[in-house]
């Protein structure tokens, strides 16, 4: 079957254009009902829609921090609970909403293995990072003191990050934020250096959680550290917590204080945040009374009222298909696949002499380093996606500055959830290489990196290189079956 026969049988609305009217296809008020199709109400948006569609089917997606989620999630979102409003009861007739969203509580807990005794959830975040942000403001006074992985070495933005002449992100504007790095030699977190930074800087925070990081975290040195200046320890699982809920990496809960994520990443969810935070006795005081957690309170009144108005229900009903999905041997499965992927793409990379950070992966990421190339992110990620490959640039833990950085990040969870398997990641790396040779030859040719987006789109022969290896990724990427509905 050829490509273009196959994205028929895939996406058959994708093949014909929706006829552009030229006015509504209602007259007047009185003849809306509401129940007019998207491709009949607005064609112009249905269009987008569907040659997005085509983009995902037909492109290799190895972003890490993307995923297809089901069908059974997608209609989960296109239900009625878009329309429901409940900003904590604020407002009457939420009796099912209660429901759905104590579902998901109850399923949050359960699909990571957790004692309802022991551990809470909070399930109306809209994302990670707000998700992270209400975490600060519940537990901490403003200006108080968090540590977390240093961007450019595999951190995230809402850990922390500064520069000498601005605070980036908003935590480091209303906290005092300092980060821990990787030992550049190694590639792995320097937990030594972390303890002694520590000591001195006492946070109250210490976030165990990374963006691009392939190495797995040792959560039990990150407690003893805790412990030993007082602070809490934060783990933001949002990459790896598919991966801990499929129970085919250790768990963050045996040591956290608190535990965040982001449920469209490795959970294979729709967007979301979840807020995961200890309750009960944490120890004994010298009396031999009971010291209990303070947490639920603090971090839920931080969701709201004090950062969110109304949650999103049909989210959240869509994250509790999600997690109803993740306890199930399908997905321990799937993530356990997912491991294999990421060594499969690992050892590709390698026979073809690329160098690794960290020098390897243990999970669903890995980070190139294209300075041994004479090359860098931003060139790397331009010229694969005029060839239907999706990453995106990434520094690398010796890098000046996060504006130049000199890696790319790869990810599999997107395309393992489109059955790919050990031998299609091969194939992958070799088109990868294949058009990063094509970008080093231009390269050559080039000095700025407007320059180098010139050449490769105007260029003649170069162009014919790239359709060229579109083409062959497009018909091999469409081959496989995609999560969702056909042609939206």
């Amino acid at each position: 079957m050829t490509s273009t026969k196959l994205a028929r049988f895939l996406i058959p609305s994708l093949c014909t254009k929706p006829l552009l009217r030229s006015r509504p296809v209602y007259a007047s008020a009185s003849q809306w009902t509401g129940q007019e199709p998207l491709e009949l109400d607005d064609p112009e948006v249905f269009q987008l829609i569907q040659e997005e569609k085509r983009s995902q089917v037909a492109g290799l997606q190895l972003i890490a921090s993307e995923n297809f989620t089901s069908r059974a999630a997608l209609e989960t979102m296109a239900t009625c609970l878009t329309n429901k409003y409940s900003r904590l009861r604020y407002y009457a007739g939420n009796w099912h909403v209660d429901d759905i969203q104590q579902l998901c509580q109850r399923r949050a807990l359960k699909a990571f293995r957790l004692d309802p005794s022991k551990w809470g959830v909070n399930v109306l975040t809209y994302s990670g990072t707000p998700a992270n942000f209400a975490v600060y403001t519940g537990v901490l006074q403003p200006r108080d003191r968090i540590m977390g992985l240093d961007l450019p070495h595999g951190g995230h933005m809402s850990h922390g990050y500064m520069t000498e002449a601005k605070r980036v992100s908003a935590t480091s504007v209303y906290f005092e934020t300092m980060p821990y790095r990787l030992n550049v030699e190694t590639g792995l977190i320097d937990y030594q250096a972390l303890r002694q930074k520590a000591k001195l800087f006492k946070p109250r925070i210490i976030i165990a959680g990374t963006s691009a990081y392939s190495r797995l975290i040792d959560y039990k040195e990150m407690r003893e550290i805790c412990d030993d200046v007082n602070a809490y320890l934060l783990c933001d699982i949002a990459h790896v917590s598919g991966l801990m809920a499929g129970n085919v990496i250790p768990s963050a809960f045996d040591y956290a204080d608190i535990v965040t994520t982001t449920t469209h990443k490795s959970l294979r969810g729709p967007r979301g945040g979840l807020i995961f935070y200890r309750i009960g006795a944490k120890g004994k005081d010298k009396k031999g009374s009971d010291i209990m957690y303070d947490l639920a309170e603090p971090i839920n009144s931080a969701v709201f009222p004090g950062l969110q108005g109304g949650p999103h229900n049909h989210c959240i009903a869509g994250v509790a298909v999600a997690l109803r999905q993740a306890m199930t041997p399908m997905f321990h499965e799937y993530q356990k696949q997912i491991l294999k992927n990421a060594k499969a793409l690992e050892k590709r990379l390698v026979e073809f002499g690329y160098t690794i950070v960290s020098g390897g992966t243990d999970t669903h990421l890995l980070i190139i380093d294209l300075k041994p190339i004479c090359f860098d992110g931003w060139r790397g990620e331009f010229l694969l996606e005029q060839c239907s490959i999706g990453i995106n640039r990434s520094a690398t833990p010796d890098d000046e500055t996060i504006l130049n950085p000199t890696g790319i990040r790869l990810g599999v969870p997107a395309l393992t959830s489109r059955n790919f398997k050990e031998n299609d990641m091969y194939k992958v790396v070799d088109l990868v290489h294949r058009a990063i040779q094509i970008g080093l030859d231009v390269r050559k040719k080039t000095n700025t990196l407007k320059e180098f987006r010139d050449f490769v789109l105007e260029d003649s022969e170069t162009r014919k290189r790239v359709a060229k290896l579109k083409h062959e990724v497009e018909e091999f990427s469409s081959r496989f079956p995609m999560p969702g509905f056909d042609g939206r």
